[in-house]
């Protein structure tokens, strides 16, 4: 049986309209993580397990499926805390420790530096039971207003509208 974890009780969730299909965060994605974020103590955590078809040697998730899971917890840090909209420009990985499959992990996302209003440096953590540090990510992210987002096509129109109360005009 799957524990649930305990998220602080003043922390915040961040809303999620439920209906897009993002592999990250998702909830309608029937292959997808399903991450939900939380906002506290200065940076954005999720706690999830990597179900067993994302599994690489047998038991082991796999890092690949980690690195995405940084990827999203570093860029919603960046568009919560940024408030803008956030594409990973790069990012790097030290793997630590492995990661069981439907073991419990908890990551967390940080903003390291604002670089201008086009840029940031995002740090992410990501953890198993024990507070052991397994994976640790630094991304560096293009930031767009959702103006600027809108004219790349990334986003259609209706779509952009669920972000207006995370996103700065």
């Amino acid at each position: 049986m799957e524990q649930k974890p305990q998220i602080p009780s003043h922390f915040t969730p961040l809303p999620n309209n439920g209906t897009h299909g993002c592999f990250g965060c998702g909830p309608v994605n029937p292959h997808g993580l399903k991450m939900k974020f939380y906002s506290g103590d200065g940076a954005l955590f999720s706690w999830l397990s990597v179900p067993q078809h994302l599994c690489g040697w047998d038991t082991l998730a796999h890092g690949g499926v980690l690195a995405t899971i940084l990827d999203e917890t570093m860029g919603w840090t960046a568009i919560h805390f940024l408030k803008k909209f956030a594409l990973t420009n790069s990012m790097t990985l030290e793997y630590q420790k492995p990661v069981k499959i439907g073991e419990q992990i908890r990551v967390e996302g940080r903003v390291l530096e604002a670089r201008g209003k086009r840029e940031a440096k995002v740090e992410g953590l990501l953890y198993k039971e024990g507070d052991l540090l397994c994976v640790k990510a630094v991304g560096t992210f293009r930031l767009f207003t959702s103006a600027a987002i809108s004219r790349l096509g990334v986003i259609d129109k209706d779509s952009l509208k669920n972000f207006d109360f995370l996103i700065e005009p």
